[in-house]
Protein backbone atom coordinates (compact mmCIF):
# COMPACT_ATOMS: atom_id res chain seq x y z
CA UNK A 1 0.00 0.00 0.00
CA UNK A 2 2.74 2.45 1.03
CA UNK A 3 4.85 1.58 -2.01
CA UNK A 4 1.85 2.24 -4.23
CA UNK A 5 1.28 5.66 -2.67
CA UNK A 6 4.97 6.54 -3.05
CA UNK A 7 4.78 5.75 -6.75
CA UNK A 8 1.57 7.74 -7.29
CA UNK A 9 2.45 10.94 -5.41
CA UNK A 10 5.65 11.78 -7.32
CA UNK A 11 3.90 11.11 -10.63
CA UNK A 12 0.97 13.35 -9.73
CA UNK A 13 3.35 16.02 -8.46
CA UNK A 14 5.34 15.97 -11.69
CA UNK A 15 2.15 16.22 -13.74
CA UNK A 16 0.92 19.23 -11.76
CA UNK A 17 4.35 20.86 -11.94
CA UNK A 18 4.47 20.37 -15.70
CA UNK A 19 1.07 22.00 -16.12
CA UNK A 20 2.25 24.99 -14.08
CA UNK A 21 5.43 25.30 -16.13
CA UNK A 22 3.53 25.03 -19.42
CA UNK A 23 1.03 27.67 -18.29
CA UNK A 24 3.72 30.11 -17.23
CA UNK A 25 5.80 29.52 -20.36
CA UNK A 26 2.79 30.02 -22.65
CA UNK A 27 1.88 33.21 -20.78
CA UNK A 28 5.37 34.63 -21.31
CA UNK A 29 5.27 33.76 -25.02
CA UNK A 30 1.87 35.37 -25.51
CA UNK A 31 2.79 38.52 -23.61
CA UNK A 32 6.05 38.85 -25.54
CA UNK A 33 4.17 38.15 -28.79
CA UNK A 34 6.76 35.55 -29.79
CA UNK A 35 4.13 32.92 -30.52
CA UNK A 36 1.89 33.44 -33.52
CA UNK A 37 -1.28 31.58 -34.53
CA UNK A 38 0.63 28.87 -36.43
CA UNK A 39 2.95 28.09 -33.52
CA UNK A 40 1.58 25.54 -31.03
CA UNK A 41 1.75 26.02 -27.25
CA UNK A 42 4.66 24.63 -25.29
CA UNK A 43 2.82 21.48 -24.19
CA UNK A 44 2.20 20.46 -27.80
CA UNK A 45 5.73 21.33 -28.98
CA UNK A 46 7.26 19.30 -26.16
CA UNK A 47 5.59 16.11 -27.38
CA UNK A 48 7.74 15.97 -30.50
CA UNK A 49 10.98 17.61 -29.43
CA UNK A 50 12.87 19.83 -26.97
CA UNK A 51 11.30 23.04 -28.25
CA UNK A 52 10.64 25.03 -25.09
CA UNK A 53 12.21 28.07 -26.78
CA UNK A 54 9.72 29.28 -29.39
CA UNK A 55 12.43 31.17 -31.30
CA UNK A 56 14.45 27.97 -31.63
CA UNK A 57 11.34 26.12 -32.76
CA UNK A 58 10.70 28.66 -35.50
CA UNK A 59 14.35 28.83 -36.57
CA UNK A 60 14.54 25.06 -37.12
CA UNK A 61 11.36 25.16 -39.19
CA UNK A 62 12.74 28.03 -41.25
CA UNK A 63 16.05 26.20 -41.72
CA UNK A 64 14.35 23.14 -43.20
CA UNK A 65 12.03 25.18 -45.38
CA UNK A 66 15.17 26.75 -46.88
CA UNK A 67 16.72 23.30 -47.35
CA UNK A 68 13.60 22.22 -49.23
CA UNK A 69 13.86 25.24 -51.53
CA UNK A 70 17.64 25.33 -51.99
CA UNK A 71 18.62 21.64 -51.86
CA UNK A 72 15.45 20.03 -53.21
CA UNK A 73 14.34 22.83 -55.50
CA UNK A 74 10.81 22.84 -54.08
CA UNK A 75 8.61 25.08 -56.22
CA UNK A 76 5.49 26.91 -54.98
CA UNK A 77 3.17 24.80 -57.15
CA UNK A 78 4.57 21.38 -56.19
CA UNK A 79 3.32 18.65 -53.86
CA UNK A 80 5.30 17.81 -50.72
CA UNK A 81 4.94 14.95 -48.23
CA UNK A 82 6.27 15.60 -44.72
CA UNK A 83 6.69 12.25 -42.93
CA UNK A 84 6.90 12.83 -39.19
CA UNK A 85 5.49 16.34 -39.57
CA UNK A 86 5.11 16.87 -35.82
CA UNK A 87 3.03 19.90 -34.88
CA UNK A 88 3.58 21.76 -38.14
CA UNK A 89 7.06 23.15 -37.59
CA UNK A 90 7.98 23.07 -41.30
CA UNK A 91 4.40 23.37 -42.54
CA UNK A 92 4.01 26.78 -40.87
CA UNK A 93 7.03 28.09 -42.75
CA UNK A 94 5.70 26.82 -46.08
CA UNK A 95 2.25 28.36 -45.78
CA UNK A 96 3.48 31.62 -47.32
CA UNK A 97 5.52 29.82 -49.99
CA UNK A 98 3.25 27.23 -51.58
CA UNK A 99 0.64 28.72 -53.90
CA UNK A 100 -2.91 27.50 -54.50
CA UNK A 101 -1.63 24.73 -56.77
CA UNK A 102 0.91 23.51 -54.23
CA UNK A 103 -0.12 20.76 -51.82
CA UNK A 104 1.34 19.89 -48.42
CA UNK A 105 0.59 16.52 -46.80
CA UNK A 106 1.83 15.80 -43.29
CA UNK A 107 1.66 12.51 -41.40
CA UNK A 108 2.72 11.71 -37.84
CA UNK A 109 2.16 8.99 -35.25
CA UNK A 110 1.23 11.39 -32.42
CA UNK A 111 -2.51 12.09 -32.47
CA UNK A 112 -2.41 15.28 -30.37
CA UNK A 113 -0.02 17.10 -32.71
CA UNK A 114 -1.99 16.03 -35.79
CA UNK A 115 -5.21 17.27 -34.17
CA UNK A 116 -3.57 20.60 -33.39
CA UNK A 117 -2.47 21.01 -37.01
CA UNK A 118 -5.92 20.07 -38.30
CA UNK A 119 -7.56 22.62 -36.02
CA UNK A 120 -5.09 25.47 -36.43
CA UNK A 121 -3.34 25.21 -39.81
CA UNK A 122 -5.72 23.45 -42.23
CA UNK A 123 -8.69 25.83 -41.67
CA UNK A 124 -6.52 28.80 -42.68
CA UNK A 125 -4.67 26.92 -45.45
CA UNK A 126 -6.94 24.29 -47.08
CA UNK A 127 -4.08 22.96 -49.23
CA UNK A 128 -2.28 21.86 -46.04
CA UNK A 129 -3.52 18.45 -44.89
CA UNK A 130 -2.58 16.29 -41.90
CA UNK A 131 -3.21 12.61 -41.17
CA UNK A 132 -2.48 10.29 -38.26
CA UNK A 133 -0.26 7.32 -39.03
CA UNK A 134 -1.43 4.95 -36.30
CA UNK A 135 1.92 3.18 -35.93
CA UNK A 136 3.08 1.58 -32.69
CA UNK A 137 6.02 3.19 -30.90
CA UNK A 138 7.10 2.68 -27.30
CA UNK A 139 7.58 6.40 -26.72
CA UNK A 140 5.13 8.20 -29.00
CA UNK A 141 2.20 5.87 -29.71
CA UNK A 142 1.94 2.86 -27.42
CA UNK A 143 -1.59 2.10 -28.64
CA UNK A 144 -0.69 2.11 -32.32
CA UNK A 145 -2.32 -0.64 -34.36
CA UNK A 146 0.24 -0.95 -37.15
CA UNK A 147 3.95 -1.81 -37.42
CA UNK A 148 6.21 0.65 -39.19
CA UNK A 149 7.57 -2.25 -41.24
CA UNK A 150 4.06 -2.90 -42.60
CA UNK A 151 2.68 0.63 -42.89
CA UNK A 152 1.46 1.79 -46.30
CA UNK A 153 1.41 5.52 -46.94
CA UNK A 154 -2.21 6.65 -47.53
CA UNK A 155 -1.45 8.10 -50.97
CA UNK A 156 -1.53 6.96 -54.59
CA UNK A 157 1.55 6.19 -56.67
CA UNK A 158 3.65 8.96 -58.25
CA UNK A 159 1.95 11.95 -56.60
CA UNK A 160 4.70 13.87 -54.75
CA UNK A 161 7.49 16.06 -56.04
CA UNK A 162 9.34 16.23 -52.70
CA UNK A 163 9.37 14.03 -49.59
CA UNK A 164 10.81 15.17 -46.26
CA UNK A 165 11.81 12.97 -43.30
CA UNK A 166 13.21 15.12 -40.49
CA UNK A 167 14.34 13.14 -37.45
CA UNK A 168 12.37 10.03 -38.39
CA UNK A 169 14.87 7.26 -39.05
CA UNK A 170 16.52 7.90 -35.67
CA UNK A 171 13.46 6.19 -34.19
CA UNK A 172 13.29 3.20 -36.53
CA UNK A 173 14.81 -0.24 -37.10
CA UNK A 174 16.26 -1.41 -40.45
CA UNK A 175 13.14 -3.35 -41.48
CA UNK A 176 11.03 -0.25 -40.79
CA UNK A 177 13.34 1.92 -42.87
CA UNK A 178 13.30 -0.57 -45.74
CA UNK A 179 9.52 -0.38 -45.88
CA UNK A 180 9.58 3.42 -45.76
CA UNK A 181 12.14 3.57 -48.57
CA UNK A 182 9.85 1.36 -50.63
CA UNK A 183 6.83 3.54 -49.88
CA UNK A 184 8.75 6.74 -50.63
CA UNK A 185 9.75 5.30 -54.01
CA UNK A 186 6.13 4.38 -54.68
CA UNK A 187 4.58 7.79 -53.94
CA UNK A 188 7.41 9.88 -55.43
CA UNK A 189 7.24 11.09 -59.00
CA UNK A 190 9.95 10.13 -61.49
CA UNK A 191 11.85 13.41 -61.07
CA UNK A 192 11.03 13.68 -57.35
CA UNK A 193 13.48 14.60 -54.61
CA UNK A 194 13.90 13.40 -51.01
CA UNK A 195 15.42 15.14 -47.99
CA UNK A 196 16.28 12.81 -45.09
CA UNK A 197 18.20 13.53 -41.89
CA UNK A 198 20.42 10.77 -40.49
CA UNK A 199 23.12 10.27 -37.90
CA UNK A 200 26.26 8.70 -39.34
CA UNK A 201 27.80 6.23 -36.90
CA UNK A 202 31.56 6.30 -37.44
CA UNK A 203 34.71 6.75 -35.37
CA UNK A 204 34.42 10.52 -35.21
CA UNK A 205 30.75 10.60 -34.20
CA UNK A 206 31.23 7.86 -31.59
CA UNK A 207 34.08 9.85 -30.03
CA UNK A 208 31.85 12.93 -29.89
CA UNK A 209 29.11 10.89 -28.24
CA UNK A 210 31.55 9.95 -25.48
CA UNK A 211 32.26 13.65 -24.95
CA UNK A 212 28.67 14.90 -25.17
CA UNK A 213 26.59 12.64 -22.93
CA UNK A 214 23.32 14.12 -24.23
CA UNK A 215 23.70 11.86 -27.26
CA UNK A 216 23.29 8.81 -25.04
CA UNK A 217 19.61 9.01 -26.01
CA UNK A 218 20.59 6.37 -28.59
CA UNK A 219 20.04 3.79 -25.88
CA UNK A 220 19.17 0.78 -28.07
CA UNK A 221 22.48 -0.49 -29.43
CA UNK A 222 22.41 -3.29 -32.01
CA UNK A 223 26.07 -3.27 -32.91
CA UNK A 224 26.10 -1.83 -36.43
CA UNK A 225 23.32 0.62 -35.62
CA UNK A 226 21.48 2.17 -32.68
CA UNK A 227 18.18 3.96 -32.20
CA UNK A 228 16.52 6.36 -29.79
CA UNK A 229 13.42 4.25 -29.23
CA UNK A 230 11.56 1.30 -30.71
Amino acid sequence: MKDGIKRIIPKLFRRILNHIIYFMWDAVELLSRRRDELTPPCKIRKQVGPFYNVLHYKSVGKEFSLHLKNLCGLKPNERILDIGCGCGQVAAQLTEYLDNNGIYEGIDIVSSVINWCKNNISPKYPNFNFQLADIFNNSYNTKGICKASEYRFPFNNDVFDVVLLKSVFTHMLPQDMENYFSEITRVLRREGRVLITLFLSNKESLELINVDKSFLAFQYDFGKYSTINI
